[in-house]
């Protein structure tokens, strides 16, 4: 007996095996790298369930199993190099890079930084190794204005001028962002939106009063700066600013940050700053009303987990609507299809990228360079630097930072195997004919027993190696040696430092050298005494000893120059948490200080002539462009940088001068270079409290041209119609 096919049967089994296939041949339209990236956006949204989409808005973001997406932990670091992530680069830290006033330079240390991102990230991924601080989603720079030298966390800013502030960071985040149109190279955040910088111990519940002058002046002004350069991301603050949390703040948010600026990148939470607005705040009742508030607000990502845990409860108690969390999701996807988390891993121009982009001989040479372009040379009595290899026999290296890995490093720091300390750095220098030794020196708060001070008399010079670490500056918590959760309570160094180089000083006959590690803004006046030159060193990365080697004996002129004031005693400041601009900053402080902003000595001397001034008078739309010619009048190469200050006419609260342009020349002995500098004079436009918008003042404005703010080398004025 014959049996005959079922057709129908047939058919229907042929036809569900050719949608089978087709379903496995056809990629869903989010991973259509054809389409652009909103309709790939959309396209996943459509795709994902209410918890799915939760889930994707915290930090911790989970596996979507069923759409073949992985977990991702958004939280990575990379203030001065890829921080906390094994082997990697260490830069200078951020203070640190600031001091070079060299926005070129700091833009080829993050576009390393970033090589060795992507590079970790591509090596770690294909062992499908998807851990915290092995992303490619960065949470720096930090771009708070240091307006007290209290504040612990001041180090991992650029200082306390908005200008200088706004140009490195800018620098900073091109290159950690790359210049492919198409692709994010990495996301880099600026960070904390906005008035944030101390008490750091305050800062889980402190309201930072400040007026509408004040925040778009001085607060505000490196943000919009990094927005208009194009920066993905935004991170809020722990605290309140007049009254409201960042997080669900939405002037700062939507009406500022995206409704006048224009911003298209996703906003994320400081971690746990969600939390403070129900526990320490308590401005909302619950963690839901949070959710809501912060969604409303304009944030995105949620580095906790009050997103994860209560976006469903909001929409339940329609509070917000899923309508408002996918606009909200969106922002951080389409950052996560900018970087190519939805494509194939080889169509990445990143994808070649190894384990030789990491840590490599440029990077290293570039970390070596970063810190000598850094240090600040404050004293050299009767130009005792740089020394004579020839002429020295015997080198004592001594002192608490000596060779302190911490002094080194900072915070937020990565690893490396090729540390180079400061005994380290000398020591390899001078070669071994030269007799090296090192001792500790001074310690544990011990002001009358001392190491060193013997060997240091029967040497022919001594560096002795001061000052902080970042375990008594830095953010609350990290530096657990402070005695006010992260911040100082006074400029002095400590105690056993001073009274170590004092009873060096007594002992030893020989020059001493004093090399000053710190963060900040120290009393340099405590050690000047006891010392024929002074090094601010800050914490120059794992190629300081190197660097500092590389200065002392001549390789290099020291060219760093103060990103901040070095005021004389805290007594001269308002108080900390006081966030009025008055009498802080050299743009508004009268008094007399240790060293202005800008200032910065030199092995060699430069002289400052005009070669374009500007014009006579100027309107809304025009730019002042002037060029100075840079002559090295001394007798080694040297690298300078010429600063361009604007006084304003008389005004209601305007800055006794403000930095506006600088340009590093680096110039031959006996040669010269010219600078040219740029201002556009809408940079000149101050906020109008009475109009509440910024407002361009008719009037005459000086610029003076020099080495530093209180320098006026070159002066010349112009009008604004």
């Amino acid at each position: 007996m014959t049996i005959k096919p079922n057709i129908k049967y047939i058919l229907l089994a042929a036809a569900c095996t050719c949608s089978f296939i087709s379903k496995g041949q056809n990629k869903p339209k989010f991973r259509d790298e054809s389409l652009p990236v909103n309709t790939r956006v959309n396209a996943l949204i459509s795709e994902l369930s209410l918890p799915e989409k939760a889930s994707l808005m915290g930090y911790r973001s989970a596996e979507v199993k069923r759409l073949g997406i992985p977990s991702y932990n958004w939280w990575n670091e990379s203030l001065h190099g890829v921080a906390r992530a094994g082997e990697a680069t260490v830069f200078p830290q951020a203070i640190a890079m600031a001091a070079t006033f060299n926005d070129g330079l700091v833009n080829e240390v993050a576009s390393a930084i970033s090589t060795e991102a992507r590079a970790k990230y591509n090596l770690s991924t294909k062992q499908n190794r998807r851990l915290m601080y092995m992303g490619l989603t960065f949470w720096s720079p930090n771009i708070n204005i240091f307006r007290d030298p209290r504040w612990g966390r001041g180090q991992e800013t650029y200082g306390e001028d908005p200008f200088l502030t706004g140009t490195i960071g800018s620098a900073y985040i091109k290159g950690m962002q790359g210049n492919d149109p198409a692709h994010l190279k990495t996301s880099a955040t600026a960070k904390h939106f906005a008035v944030h910088s101390g008490p750091e111990a305050q800062r889980d519940f402190f309201d930072a009063k400040v007026d509408e002058k004040d925040l778009r002046e001085t607060y505000l002004y490196a943000f919009h700066k990094l927005v208009d350069a194009g920066v993905e991301s935004v991170m809020t603050a722990y605290n309140r600013v007049n009254g409201v949390p960042t997080s669900t703040n939405k002037k700062l948010i939507t009406q500022i940050l995206r409704g006048e600026w224009g911003f298209k990148g996703h906003v994320v939470t400081d971690c746990g700053a969600l939390d403070d607005i129900y526990l320490t705040h308590k401005v909302l009742p619950d963690k839901v009303s949070v959710a809501a508030a912060a969604i409303k607000a304009g944030t995105n990502l949620d580095c906790s987990s009050i997103f994860q845990s209560d976006i469903e409860n909001a929409i339940n108690k329609k509070l917000i609507t899923e309508k408002e969390v996918n606009q909200s999701l969106s922002q951080i996807l389409r950052t996560q299809f900018k970087l190519g988390f939805y494509d194939e891993a080889a169509s990445s121009p990143y994808a070649g990228y190894g384990a030789d982009s990491v840590h490599n001989d440029y990077h290293v040479a570039l970390a070596r360079k970063a810190a000598l372009q850094s240090m600040v040379l404050l004293k050299n009595e009767k130009n005792i630097l740089p020394l004579s290899k020839q002429d020295y026999s015997s080198i004592m290296v001594v002192g608490s930072s000596a060779a302190s890995l911490d002094a080194l490093v900072a915070n937020y720091h990565g690893v490396s195997s090729r540390m180079v300390n400061f005994v380290e750095g000398i020591t390899a220098a001078v070669g071994p004919a030269t007799r090296v030794e090192y001792d500790l020196g001074s310690g544990n708060k011990d002001t009358m027993h001392f190491g060193g001070i013997w060997s240091a008399g029967n040497a022919d010079v001594t560096v002795a190696v001061v000052g902080l670490t970042p375990v008594l500056e830095g953010e609350a918590g990290d530096a657990f040696l402070s005695e006010s959760g992260g911040d100082k309570k006074t400029l002095s160094l400590p105690a056993d430092n001073i009274a170590f180089l004092k009873e060096l000083r007594k002992k030893v006959t020989k020059p001493i050298i004093a090399v000053v590690t710190s963060g900040s803004d120290v009393d340099i006046a405590e050690i000047a005494p006891y010392a024929d030159a002074i090094i601010l060193a800050w914490y120059p990365g794992e190629q300081g000893g190197n660097a500092l080697a590389d200065i002392l004996f001549g390789k290099y002129s020291p060219s760093g120059h103060l990103p901040l004031t070095f005021y004389k005693s805290i007594n001269d400041l308002p108080a900390y948490d006081n966030y009025n601009m008055k009498d802080r900053t050299y743009r508004y402080f009268t008094g007399p200080v240790q060293y202005p902003f800008g200032f910065g000595m030199s092995y060699t001397s430069f002289k400052f002539d005009w070669k374009a001034q500007p014009q006579k008078s100027y309107g809304a739309k025009d730019s002042i462009t002037v060029s100075v010619n840079v002559t090295n009048t001394g007798a080694m190469d040297g690298d300078e940088v010429v600063q361009a200050y604007i006084k304003y006419p008389q005004g209601e609260r305007m800055p006794l001068k403000e930095l506006k342009g600088f340009k590093r020349v680096t110039v031959s002995k006996g040669g010269q270079q010219t600078a040219t500098i740029k201002i556009p004079v809408s940079d000149l436009q101050k906020w109008d409290l009475k109009a509440n918008k910024w407002k361009l003042y008719p009037g005459t404005y000086t610029l003076n041209i020099g080495n530093n703010s209180a320098d006026e080398a070159l002066a010349a004025s112009f009008t604004v119609k």
